[in-house]
């Protein structure tokens, strides 16, 4: 169970399917995660719903029968608010809102709420802001919900149509105005980037709360936010990190997740920039986690998207010290052994130790363990690209020699 803070919860049930392409525990499995959301978000899921279906309903995303014991069951405990683990379609949100009359969210809608509340900085605020304009747009007929209860008549459509197509024309010159200013702060940061001089660029990448900032904590020695919440940080922090002598720029980003809004993918393109940007890209994963590799398959799949799945890249295996494999009882002759019942020594044994040329670590960054030989492969990376870049410069950055001066 994760433990409560001192604050009012929304009381919260989550809806998922079952399909060909995503069995009982695979969406288990996205259900734990929409849970965790939706206690980043404020609020307790009390109960969980599934159904096994061939593909969505177009009109309820359930079927009648489930979705009769969903609107049953949040009756009696009064329950507020009912998120669905995939993007439902304005059609669907809009019958949902009229049956269960409560409050339809989707996993998509979760995100971004979850962003507005992380957003420090004007700039994320109006990355954030446009995203929410975009998702927003095509639904704004489901939230006229008064004009539901008008069911036509004379003089009564005309204005309700008109009232609709004015909030649609005031979101679309919002979103154009917020185009316009991302672009502006776009090609400031550009700029700044650009005036970063000829330093190597490192960028941290990973999944929500793995670890990205502790690390980035440690390296720089700086005080970036952490949290054991999912996007605990939003804004990019670039800090200027010295090993031994060799200086590099060291770039913290945000952290990303399964079935990532496309608006938000979009909104957040110039954030983005920092890792299409950067000489090398230290993807951090949390080995602890039982669906790690999943998440390791999510983001090297938005890498994709950005265009940056090329770059030099060393995985960083994080929190070995929060790891416990399963163990299987030697008169146990019925359970079959899986990857979940590895130790680290074997996981090293696997592909693990055989990304690129033997550029896996793993270290627990809360407890610095493993740590020197981290900052050895990071320096060696960093002097190779440098070297690279300005070979006459070779002499300054000796090979790595763990007996010299920390810093």
């Amino acid at each position: 169970m994760l433990e409560k803070e001192t604050i009012n919860f929304e009381k919260t049930v989550l809806a998922g399917i079952i399909t060909q392409d995503q069995d009982e525990d695979k969406l288990s499995e996205y259900l734990d995660e929409l849970e965790f959301l939706t206690y980043t978000a404020g609020g307790e899921v009390i109960k969980r719903f599934s159904q096994k279906m061939d593909r969505p309903n177009p009109k309820t995303f359930l079927g009648a029968g489930k979705i009769d014991q969903i609107h049953e069951y949040i009756k009696e405990h009064d329950v507020k608010t009912i998120i669905f683990d995939d993007e439902l379609s304005p059609a669907q949100q809009k019958n949902l809102n009229k049956i269960l009359d409560c409050k339809v969210l989707d996993r998509t809608n979760l995100i971004l709420d979850i962003f507005a509340q992380r957003a420090e900085t004007s700039y994320a605020r109006t990355q954030v802001e446009l995203a929410q304009y975009q998702y927003m747009l095509p639904r704004l007929t489901g939230l006229w919900t008064h004009l539901e209860r008008q069911r036509g008549g004379i003089g009564m459509r005309g204005p309700g149509e008109t009232e609709i197509e004015t909030d649609r024309r005031i979101v679309r010159d919002r979103i154009a105005l917020l185009k316009d200013k991302i672009r502006n702060i776009d090609r400031q940061m550009a700029v700044q980037r650009s005036n970063r001089g000829a330093l190597v660029r490192v960028a941290l990448v990973g999944y929500t709360n793995v670890g990205k900032s502790t690390l980035m904590n440690v390296i720089s020695k700086s005080e970036v936010f952490v949290e054991n919440k999912l996007f605990a940080t939003l804004d990019t922090t670039v800090r200027k990190v010295v090993i031994k002598n060799l200086p590099f720029l060291l770039s913290d980003t945000v952290g990303f997740i399964r079935k990532l809004p496309t608006q938000l993918v979009e909104s957040f393109k110039s954030t983005l920039d920092e890792v299409r940007e950067a000489d090398l890209l230290l993807h951090v994963v949390d080995i602890s986690h039982p669906d790690f590799e999943d998440h390791i398959a999510s983001v090297n799949s938005i890498l994709q998207d950005i265009d940056s799945m090329d770059k030099p890249t060393i995985m960083v295996f994080n929190k070995i010290d929060a790891y416990q494999p399963l163990t299987i009882d030697e008169d146990d002759l019925v359970t079959d052994k899986t990857p979940m019942h590895n130790t680290i020594a074997e996981w090293k044994a696997t592909w693990m130790g055989n990304v690129g040329e033997d550029n896996a670590l793993f270290i627990s960054a809360t407890n610095k363990e493993n740590f020197e030989e981290f900052r050895k492969k990071v320096y060696q990376a960093v002097r190779q690209i440098h070297i690279t870049r300005f070979p006459y410069n070779n002499f300054l950055y000796p090979d790595y020699n763990e007996n010299d001066a920390a810093e």
